[in-house]
């Protein structure tokens, strides 16, 4: 009797398990420090963080300020600045994100920064 109460929620407990995500392709390929993307035909690799002058959350600042990066694209090292489109043989890359935001009086890891790219034809 007691191994039949415990069958169905054995399988509710399998069942809640399997989970679903969807994924909807913005445009934006991410990457940390080190991780390629590749979107048509082009492959971006951010290398290290430059310049990060963005103005900190919370914080009255005169200029937004920028992030630049290094990073490796289609095998050849440039650097990359946020939201400023840089063409590589065929392909446009803009830099259109950098996580997380500065924070007034903490310096991030390498390994804390995210990005995303635009990679267009």
């Amino acid at each position: 009797m007691k191994s039949t109460a415990i069958l169905p929620l054995l399988l509710g407990l399998a069942a809640a398990g399997c989970v679903t995500f969807r994924v909807i392709d913005d445009g934006i390929d991410r990457a940390r420090i080190g991780q390629a993307v590749t979107r048509s035909g082009l492959t971006v690799m951010p290398l290290g963080v430059l310049e990060d002058s963005r103005c900190p959350k919370g914080v009255a600042c005169i200029q937004a300020g920028t992030v630049r990066i290094a990073a490796e694209i289609g095998g050849n090292r440039t650097e990359l600045t946020l939201d400023r489109p840089a063409v590589v043989a065929r392909h446009t890359v803009t830099l259109v994100e950098a996580y997380p935001a500065r924070l007034k009086d903490i310096a991030f890891f390498p390994d804390e920064y995210r990005f995303g790219f635009r990679i267009a034809e």
